[in-house]
Formats: C-alpha cells, structure tokens, sequence
C-alpha cells in the first residue's frame, strides 16, 4: 500500500512538471503558430489549378540605351543614352510558360513543348488576346511592359549593378540559354541564375514582346514613355537561343511585325500596381 502510494504521487509530481515545463522537442513537433517565410515582394497569382509569380519592382530613375558610345556591341538604335523615370509595377519571374497559356487559351502554338517551357510562336497580337483573357480570369491588370520597364527590370531595379546582360558582365552562360549553350531550342524557365531582382532568362531563352511601338531614341529625359503613338513594329528585348552575346546584352533592341510569330518570340507579363 505505501509502495502504491509512493508510487502515485511520483506520477502526479512528473505529470504537473511536464505541464509546467513542457519538453522543447514536444513544443516544436506541436507548434501550430510557426510562421512561415514569405517574401513580400512576390505576388503569386492564382489560374485554374496553376500559380505563376510575379516580382514586385520599385520604381525608379535610370540610364536607357547604350551610354557608352565606344561600346562596338551597341547599335545605332540604342543612343542616345537617356534618363527615364518608371513608377511601381510587377513583372513576371520568368517568362510565360506553356502551361499557362493553355491554361487561358487551350491550344499551344509552341514548336518545343513542355508545360515548364516559354511559350512561343506567339505573334504581338496573339498576346493581346492572351491577356484580355487572362484579365477577365483572374480580375487583374495585366499587359506587357513597356520597353523601359524591361530594361530598368532586367538592369536590376533600384539594386542594379549596371550589368551588360541580365545579371552579369561575363559568364552569359551561367544566367542565360544563348547561342553557344542553347543546342539551337528553348529551355524550361528559371534553370539559370537570376538577375539582382530574382528575374530569369532575361538575357537569352525566348525574345521578349514589349507594348511599344519600333522608333528612335531622343536625348530628353522622359516619365512612363510608351514609345510613339503610331508605328508597324513593335520592340523585342533580351536575346533568345540563338543570339551570340551581342543579342543578349540589357540595351540590345530588335523590332518586328506585330502579327508574325516564331519559335524565338515569347514574352513575360507586367502588372499594374
């Protein structure tokens, strides 16, 4: 009987010292409230069954075109260097990938196909489509950059390093599907290194539609500019799997029918803040 006791109140004290210091490894295997880290400069949209991200960029003012006028690699299109200044946007972490195309339009115009690769064959106005529906999907603002907004986001941002393709002065193979590493087809998005802001395959992969239309530079700094009212081209930027080095650089221009399409034309999407 005094051994039972004994025994009893040996439980007793044990159970109240757990309820009183709880064991840490029980405390962490039950903790419900462990916040999980999320980046706040990330919105991550929802279609159907599929998410894509989106990176929040904070406005800023910067130097476009080629402001180097000994650079060989530049073109006359890109001077005159010029101060712009663009407000706050989002823009798409990677390119559009095929899965989300689908997703919105139900058929691939793609030549390489895979739900993780950039979707392309797409012409300038096969996008507008694209985006109207997307819209619609998901209660958005969504369209394509202007060319100044993808040059101040594939610089970096405000935390640009003034680099000469997307995230680097050399090693273009280490950030980029070009030319010499690509074997001639597009890449599943987001294998390379990103840019300082977290953006991938903005030098290389696929050429990348912007809204403006095709025209020259001037030497007057500009707010917001959406390129000339009027035109018959509309501006790609970045390079794409066939480009040498020249093709990919930040400033590099390349301008096309809007109606054409080819397996080295996709696009990333902007939305408004």
């Amino acid at each position: 009987m005094k051994h039972t006791l004994l025994f009893t109140l040996f439980v007793l004290a044990a159970f109240v010292a757990k309820a009183q210091y709880p064991i840490e490894a029980d405390t962490v295997a039950t903790d419900s409230t462990e916040a999980k880290v999320v980046d706040t400069n990330i919105i991550t949209i929802t279609i159907k069954d599929l998410t894509f991200d989106m990176v929040k960029v904070k406005g800023g003012t910067f130097t476009m075109g080629c402001s180097n006028p000994k650079d060989k690699d530049c073109y006359d299109n890109e001077f005159p260097a010029h101060q712009v200044t663009v407000s706050d946007f989002a823009i798409g972490k990677f390119e559009v990938t095929q899965d989300i195309w689908m997703a919105v339009m139900e058929k691939n115009p793609s030549k390489w196909k895979h739900d993780s690769l950039p979707v392309e064959r797409v012409s300038w106005d096969d996008i507008q489509i694209f985006i109207d529906k997307l819209n619609r999907l998901t209660g958005r603002t969504f369209r394509l950059p202007t060319e100044a907004e993808w040059e101040y986001a594939a610089r970096g941002g405000e935390k640009s390093k003034n680099y000469k393709y997307a995230g680097c002065n050399q090693d273009l193979g280490s950030y980029g599907w070009y030319g010499p590493n690509a074997n001639s087809h597009t890449h599943k998005v987001g294998l390379k290194k990103p840019n300082e802001l977290g953006l991938y395959d903005m030098s290389g992969n696929v050429w990348e539609w912007c809204s403006d239309y095709q025209g020259p530079y001037t030497k007057n700094a500009q707010e917001n500019p959406k390129g000339p009212r009027h035109g018959e081209e509309r501006i790609l930027k970045g390079g794409c799997y066939t480009s040498p080095t020249r093709g990919c650089r930040i400033t590099d221009r390349c301008n096309y029918n809007p109606q054409l399409k080819y397996s080295y034309y996709g696009f990333r999407l902007v939305l408004e803040m």
